[in-house]
């Protein structure tokens, strides 16, 4: 069954989901443009943008994630992407059908705290670039509902304390950016660059570190509770059936892009106090430096870094290479070498200058 089916309900009347990368949305004055409106008030905005250590902490939001214009809004979110069913079989069409009294039910459970989420369904997807597979988490549509509302109350807090230089997954942004940053890096000089991998990011990102971060802002219990939940719920495989997840946030939920820049957000922070000029979308990062010392300095901070936070750099696929000379590096999709950019997928022997 899919979105096209005759018995779908009519679209819903309220659809207020927010564009959330650049190029979905025309420039806006207001700061604040992507924020979920019936989430966060003028009072709460005022509060968040003043910077000050006494307003970083956020007591109550249980209420906010379970008010029912925040599940509206999220199941319009939902309702608009579509996707494959989860671990219980039940479609966005299905969903649909009887939205009001799903929603209704979300919206007591989580109230009275007797919400549980289901295990994420996993499917293997073709990686890019690559002969192997990639682990794609597929949660239930009231779980991605669920982790929408709660994606509208928490991204403002921590979108404050995000580096600029962070370009994955954030309001206002996106891939494109990111690749005019590196083209304008490179052709001021920053010739060597460090082409991080960090290997199967998402997927071992330790859920106690994680956590404590998430506490780092926000101190409503049960909302913590709510995040952990997500994490530990485990996957259904087909062929393997249920299992734990000690480790990671599923690449394909709705929250995990979030959670993964949270992690992430102390390294970016880290490079930027040293001056090292780093550009990251996601999972997916480049250090552009002046010199092969700084570069491999640079290098040697990351290396230290990723240990410390119980992650992995992939042996092979990390590196220090000058772009001035041919062999270049890859990134988000294109290939950068001598001062030029191209799409990956064209044949560079017949770009590459000669």
């Amino acid at each position: 069954m899919n979105r096209n089916d005759e018995d779908i309900p009519t679209t819903p009347a309220r659809v207020a989901a927010t564009p959330k990368q650049a190029g979905e949305a025309p420039a806006r004055r207001d700061p604040w443009w992507w924020v979920e409106r019936r989430v966060w008030t003028e009072a709460m905005l005022t509060r968040l943008a003043s910077g000050e250590s006494a307003d970083r902490v956020w007591f109550t939001l249980m209420d906010k994630t379970y008010a029912p214009a925040n599940l509206q809004s999220a199941f319009d979110q939902v309702w608009r992407n579509g996707g494959s069913a989860g671990a219980d079989q039940q479609t966005v069409a299905h969903f649909g059908r009887h939205a009001e009294e799903e929603r209704q039910r979300l919206h007591e459970q989580l109230r009275e705290g007797a919400y549980r989420p289901q295990p994420v369904r996993r499917a293997w997807i073709p990686k890019s670039g690559s002969r192997e597979k990639r682990p794609l988490g597929i949660p239930a549509v009231r779980d991605r509902i669920v982790q929408g509302a709660l994606r509208h109350v928490l991204e403002p807090i921590f979108e404050t304390d995000f580096a600029e230089h962070s370009y994955g997954f954030r309001p206002g942004r996106g891939a494109k950016d990111a690749l005019r940053c590196v083209d304008t890096l490179l052709k001021a000089g920053h010739d060597w660059v460090v082409d991080a991998d960090l290997k199967s990011y998402f997927d071992t990102i330790p859920h106690d570190r994680l956590l404590a971060l998430v506490k780092e802002r926000v101190a409503d219990g049960r909302v913590l509770a709510l995040v952990e939940s997500f994490l530990r719920a485990g996957v259904l495989e087909e062929a393997k059936g249920w299992q734990p997840t000690p480790r990671g946030t599923p690449q394909g939920g709705v929250i995990s892009p979030l959670l993964a820049n949270l992690y992430l957000n102390p390294l970016d922070h880290q490079m930027a106090q040293a001056g090292w000029e780093m550009v990251r979308y996601a999972d997916d990062f480049v250090i552009l430096c002046r010199s092969r010392a700084e570069a491999q300095a640079a290098l040697e901070a990351v290396r230290q870094w990723v240990s410390a936070a119980g992650l992995t750099l992939h042996p092979d696929k990390t590196r220090v290479v000058n772009a001035s000379q041919p062999g270049g590096f890859d990134f988000l999709g294109y290939h950068f070498e001598r001062g030029m950019k191209w799409p990956r997928a064209k044949s560079l022997k017949k770009l590459r200058v000669r």
